[in-house]
């Protein structure tokens, strides 16, 4: 689907804003694409479309894939929340400031987002019982637009009955999750092939829920850090909630491939 210069204009500029407050480096390209870099150097770039196109030698270790994969999962998000601001309707409310626009709206509850020099800001509300007005706002406006535009949607499906909220993990439980998954990985149990990779699968969606998780285990202050050499990428250190006992497993890999910057084996309980 063929957008215009304009929405094209806006939606790269959406990518960049996001991208940058996640650690990458940003530029135009020539050809009017997005290029997206690592550390200084070229990792790949964002089409108009919310697609990346990259090359190979450019992504020829472990956390560089990992940063690549991230940036797809960034570019993607962007898209589909930008294609709805484009075509949706503004909303209108006695009191409310112009530019909202109406995202989702069911059994009373509206999400809208509006346009920022910070990037898109998400807010969830109450309708008033004559739809003239709004109230009750959670707002999402952290440093994540992406991630804001994730927690917004989950806000609404609960707040609007779409999702009963029981049926749903906060995010203190899915820490306490990840952490029994780490142990037990850890532990002395005999595990057949199909639990392992059921609790790392567990693991790996609970990092894609939580990408920042490792900082939030730390914060807790139940952890020590012990810093180490990745047994993936040799050259690099990396940060890790905790050394599988099998370096080279699944896990093991994506655990080292999730932090091209900092390192560590965490380990738990201590």
């Amino acid at each position: 689907m063929s957008i215009s210069t304009e929405e094209k204009g806006r939606y790269l500029r959406e990518t960049a804003i996001v991208l940058a407050r996640e650690g990458f480096q940003t530029g135009k390209t020539d050809t009017g694409k997005l290029r997206v870099l690592l550390d200084g150097v070229p990792l790949c770039e964002v089409t108009e479309n919310g697609g990346i196109t990259y090359r190979n030698e450019d992504i020829n270790e472990p956390e560089r894939v990992a940063a690549k994969d991230m940036v797809y999962e960034t570019v993607r998000n962007t898209a589909e929340y930008m294609r709805q601001m484009e075509t949706a309707p503004f909303l209108k409310a006695d009191g409310l400031e112009d530019g909202y626009k109406v995202l989702a709206d069911f059994n009373g509850i509206v999400l809208a987002g509006i346009q920022s020099k910070y990037g898109v800001q998400f807010v969830t509300w109450d309708w008033s019982f004559d739809r003239k007005g709004v109230c009750h706002g959670h707002y999402y406006t952290g440093l994540y637009s992406s991630g804001n535009y994730d927690a917004a949607k989950r806000d609404f499906a609960v707040r609007s009955g779409l999702i009963p909220e029981r049926q749903l993990f906060q995010e203190t439980q899915l820490i306490e999750i990840y952490r029994c998954c780490t142990d037990t990985l850890q532990g002395s149990f005999e595990l057949s092939y199909n639990q392992e990779k059921t609790i790392q699968d567990v693991r790996k969606q609970i990092e894609e829920c939580l990408p920042d998780i490792m900082e939030r285990i730390q914060q807790q202050g139940c952890t020590r850090v012990k810093f180490d050499r990745c047994h993936v990428a040799s050259s690099s250190y990396c940060r890790m909630i905790c050394l599988p006992s099998k370096p080279h497993s699944a896990a093991g890999k994506m655990l080292c491939a999730c932090a091209a910057y900092s390192s560590g084996s965490v380990i738990m309980g201590e």
